[in-house]
C-alpha cells in the first residue's frame, strides 16, 4: 500500500492549449499541479474542500473545483484556467471584460471561480435571467460584493457575447 502513495504517475494533459507531460504523485491535486508545477497562479487556493470555488477551472469544457480533483486522474484532459480565457490576440474574454467594465469584483479572490462559472453558464444559457445567473454562480462564494455587481456583469457579458460583433 505504501508504494501506491509514493509512486508517481506520468500524466499528459493540455493546459490552456499547451500540451504538458508531468510526473505526479497520486495525491497531487490539480490546483497544486497548476500553481506549483506550471506556475499558473491565477487559480486561487481557498478552502481546499471544494466549497468556496476560488479554485474553479474547466476540465474538458466543464467547471471543476481543482482543489478536489486529483491530477493523476486527468490523463489527456483539456484544462482551461483563468489565464486561458484571453483570446489568441491577448484581449480579455468578453466575460472578463464585462466584469472589469461593471466593477464585478472588489477584492478579486473569487474572480477565477466566478469567471469560469459565468463562462460555462453563458455557453449553456446565452440569455440568463437573474435566477439562472445566481444558480450558475452558486458554487463560488464572494465575501465582498453582495453578488449584485456580479449578476450585472454576467448580464453585460451575455449582451456582449450575443451581439453581432462578438
Amino acid at each position: 500500500m505504501e508504494d501506491l502513495l509514493t509512486q508517481s504517475t506520468l500524466v499528459q494533459l493540455r493546459v490552456n492549449g499547451k500540451l504538458h507531460e508531468l510526473e505526479v504523485m497520486p495525491f497531487t491535486s490539480l490546483l497544486d499541479l497548476l500553481r506549483e508545477e506550471l506556475h499558473l497562479t491565477g487559480t486561487h487556493m481557498g478552502c481546499m474542500t471544494g466549497h468556496c470555488g476560488a479554485c474553479t477551472v474547466m476540465v474538458n469544457g466543464r467547471i471543476a473545483k481543482s482543489c478536489i480533483v486529483l491530477a493523476s486522474t486527468l490523463e489527456r484532459a483539456e484544462i482551461t484556467t483563468i489565464e486561458g480565457l484571453r483570446t489568441a490576440d491577448g484581449k480579455l474574454h468578453p466575460v472578463q471584460q464585462a466584469f472589469w467594465d461593471e466593477a464585478g469584483f472588489q477584492c478579486g479572490y473569487c474572480a477565477p471561480g466566478m469567471l469560469m462559472s459565468a463562462v460555462e453558464l453563458l455557453k449553456e444559457n446565452p440569455n440568463p435571467d437573474d435566477a439562472a445567473i445566481e444558480s450558475g454562480i452558486a458554487g463560488t462564494l464572494c465575501r465582498c460584493t453582495g453578488y449584485r455587481s456580479i449578476v450585472r456583469a454576467v448580464k453585460a457579458a451575455a449582451v456582449r457575447m450575443n451581439s453581432p460583433e462578438a
